[in-house]
């Protein structure tokens, strides 16, 4: 069986078309196969110092793949009302496909979060003692300046901090602009992690007095980290380099200041997602579940006004499962039926079922064949001017054929 695996895996990687740049992010599709055929096998997208430190600490590529694929996830659930959701390519050792070879707000928001997710990995998995040469942050210790006692296992964040940028930041091997972007935003996805810790604690002491307060310090949820993450993708910064060519500056400063270190940057700004694009790898978003909001003034990210980019909607029905005839087990359990149900959703139209609804809804009285209607010549009118001028010399009191209305006949006659 496990020979079969490893066959199967090397044939993944040698047969299947690769559509752009490889990655380290590859890791999150692969690492239930073990480290041992990663780092033995080789990884796609792995530089040599990368799979140094894989064959070096083959348990911890486990948790940076656990890791790389917390912040995939993550980065399509923030993302699932916009126009980008960070789709993912099948097949594709690049996880991204074309998106990311773009320097856009995009791709720094994939290098930010798939970062976190690395720290976030390692470091709940030394809390949880799955790596040998990490456990409990000890640095905490004794009384705090606050009054309480530091005890239990606080995550050992320090240590998820070093060895996600000694292996994710080693993917970096050129000096150029995009590489510094590149390190920046993996930076921003660290301190993201580092800056979301949470105190918590519990108390001892009779009746419930707090006589003695115990603390720890334990990271957020990730969800949370997505959330502070999204927030700078939408306030990104777009920057340049300065003219030694060594440090990134905000492009639109007045003067030459670098960028915030918490900030996501970018230097181009972001291609048009409406429409499916191969050179930008852009999906389009044809068939994206969208909400139909009535008052277009609250309407926001996910509403059919932005997700279909002004080409409307249509409503299909779906079919959904949902917890039915649930019961009381006993004491304190519950316990459901699944069931079906049909559902209406609005879904983005593509261009062409757009034009083809416009044209339907048109009536039939205002359509007008242009091709068989033909405007009157000029020289048709100067004819008929010529006799009319000649009908009046003669005395003539018919304007028979000379196109005026009655007030010029008034006014013709007065002269």
């Amino acid at each position: 069986m496990r020979i079969a695996t490893v066959w199967l895996f090397t044939l993944a990687l040698t047969t299947f078309p690769i559509l752009s740049i490889s990655h380290w992010w590859f890791m999150s599709q692969v690492y239930t196969l073990g480290a041992k055929i990663m780092c033995n096998h080789g990884i796609a997208g792995l530089v040599n110092y990368q799979r140094q430190l894989c064959r070096e600490n083959p348990d911890v590529m486990v948790s940076i793949g656990k890791g790389a694929k917390l912040g995939v996830e993550e980065c399509q659930q923030q993302m699932n009302d916009q126009r980008w959701n960070c789709s993912t390519v099948a097949r594709d050792v690049s996880v991204f496909g074309k998106v990311t070879r773009k320097a856009s707000r995009e791709s720094a928001f994939v290098y930010a979060i798939t970062s976190a997710g690395v720290v976030h990995g390692l470091t709940r998995a030394c809390s949880r003692g799955e790596l040998r040469d990490c456990a409990c942050d000890t640095s905490h210790k004794g009384t705090s300046r606050k009054g309480f006692e530091w005890g239990g296992c606080s995550d050992n964040i320090p240590y998820g901090l070093k060895f996600a940028k000694l292996f994710v930041d080693s993917g970096e091997q050129e000096r150029d602009a995009r590489a510094k972007m590149n390190l920046h935003n993996n930076l921003a996805g660290r301190r993201a992690v580092r800056s979301l810790t949470i105190l918590n604690c519990i108390c001892h002491g009779v009746s419930g007095a707090c006589l003695v307060k115990t603390c720890w310090m334990t990271m957020a949820p990730f969800s949370a980290v997505g959330s502070y993450l999204r927030e700078k993708y939408h306030n990104g910064v777009l920057v340049t380099v300065d003219q030694s060519g060594k440090e990134l500056v905000v492009a639109e400063g007045r003067y030459p200041s670098r960028p915030p270190r918490d900030d996501l940057v970018f230097l181009e700004e972001s291609p048009d997602y409406c429409v499916p694009n191969s050179n930008t790898g852009s999906l389009g978003t044809k068939g994206r579940v969208c909400v139909n909001f009535q008052n277009k003034a609250t309407a926001g990210n996910g509403s059919c006004g932005i997700l279909c980019c002004g080409r409307g909607f249509k409503t299909i029905p779906f079919e959904e499962d949902y917890k039915c005839r649930c019961k009381f087990d006993w004491c304190c359990d519950v316990k459901c039926n699944t069931c079906k149900r049909t559902v209406e959703k609005q879904v983005c139209q593509s261009l062409e079922e757009y034009v083809s609804t416009y044209n339907s809804s048109l009536p039939k009285l205002f359509v007008t064949n242009i091709e068989s209607y033909e405007l009157p010549h000029k020289s048709g009118k100067a004819k008929k001017r010529k006799k009319a001028r000649k009908n009046k010399k003669r005395g003539a009191s018919s304007l028979s054929g000379y196109d005026i209305n009655e007030n010029d006949r008034v006014n013709k006659g007065s002269r």
